[in-house]
């Protein structure tokens, strides 16, 4: 059996760490390197941040995300190309709309910001990538392709449900279906005999002719990778969706929207169950401080409702950065 550390990451009983065949990356390229690769992360994160904007702005309310192009919300003038660059245009304007002067919101830059820092933290590990057109390095390159698209995804519905208390399921279930999607490429690429899901025993075959197995494989590795992946996801979208049902049968009111069993499959699907479940104990830490925090300053009562899908997804991200060291440790407590 195994336990779960990181995404894409397992420790077989009596085996090493391994990212499914892709060794850790050392970081001894050198700094130049290193730089320019998190410079292009970063300037692709800015962008990606640029985009989600939009969909944050536009999505709760059902509109499309493609047309019509960026313009303001107080006087609907167009935003002019040049007015359109991440961070710059922002600092530029001194943060107010070129027409009409009215203030931009520092929610624009901050999501700008934080996706370009979590696309340059996700580009590093290719400075130290195997040989290029390598299984390795194409199996590398997926597991940062995840790294970045999970974070982004976690971004847009943490603000989204701390604006709108709502998670489209634009976003969530695609995401899902996304997340799924790199696990069963990446199963593609197992080598062989690798992430073999092994029975420490012998096992009898009741078929004419044969005694004791040979070998002791109880499902091989792009079976246990995929069907384990899947089974995750179904577990936590029903773990909070039987919270719901549960709290809404003794209290006759719902406590909990259905986008947060969504998000919680969605986390699962990019990072597996045991990081999910971080990210659900992460987030049920936050949600629960803050509501403490309110209740002490007056501003919230026992039935005040709380976006905790935010906060679930700061988990998320959580988990994603720091999963193995969390997992291992809180394993290692019971060694």
């Amino acid at each position: 059996m195994y336990r779960y550390c990181t995404p894409h990451t397992e420790i077989l009983q009596g085996g090493r760490g391994r990212e499914h065949g892709v060794p850790r990356p050392t970081y001894t390229a050198d700094m130049g390197g290193a730089l320019l690769v998190g410079l292009c992360g970063a300037v692709l994160g800015l962008l990606a941040g640029s985009f989600l904007n939009v969909c944050i702005a536009r999505l709760p309310q059902g509109s499309s995300i493609v047309a019509p192009r960026s313009h303001c919300d107080t006087c609907g003038h167009p935003v002019r190309w040049y007015d359109n660059v991440p961070v710059l245009s922002f600092l530029l304007l001194k943060g107010r709309c070129r027409d009409c002067g009215h203030a931009i919101g520092w929610r624009v830059p901050a999501v700008e910001l934080l996706t370009g820092g979590w696309f340059a933290l996700g580009f590093l590990p290719l400075t130290a990538a195997p040989a290029l057109w390598s299984d390795a390095c194409f199996r590398l390159l997926l597991n940062q392709i995840a790294f970045c698209a999970v974070g982004a995804l976690l971004i847009a519905l943490a603000i989204i449900d701390w604006q709108w208390q709502r998670l489209p399921d634009v976003l969530t279930i695609p995401g899902v279906m996304f997340g799924f999607l790199l696990t069963c490429t990446d199963a593609m690429f197992l080598g062989e005999n690798e992430y073999n899901l092994v029975l420490h025993r012998t096992v009898n075959i009741n078929a004419a002719g044969a005694g004791r197995s040979t070998g002791n494989i109880f499902m091989t590795g792009p079976e246990h990778l995929v069907y384990g992946r899947l089974l995750s996801i179904v577990v936590c979208f029903l773990l909070l969706y039987g919270t719901r049902a549960a709290y809404r049968a003794m209290r006759k009111r719902d406590g909990m929207g259905l986008g947060d069993a969504k998000l919680l499959a969605l986390i699962a699907a990019f990072l597996g169950f045991a990081p999910a479940l971080l990210a659900l104990f992460a987030g049920t830490l936050l949600a629960t401080l803050f509501a403490v925090a309110l209740l002490v300053r007056g501003r919230a009562t026992a039935a005040t409702r709380l976006p905790f899908g935010s906060f679930l997804a700061a988990g998320g991200m959580l988990a994603a950065l720091a999963g193995a060291p969390l997992v291992n440790w809180y394993v290692g407590l019971f060694r």
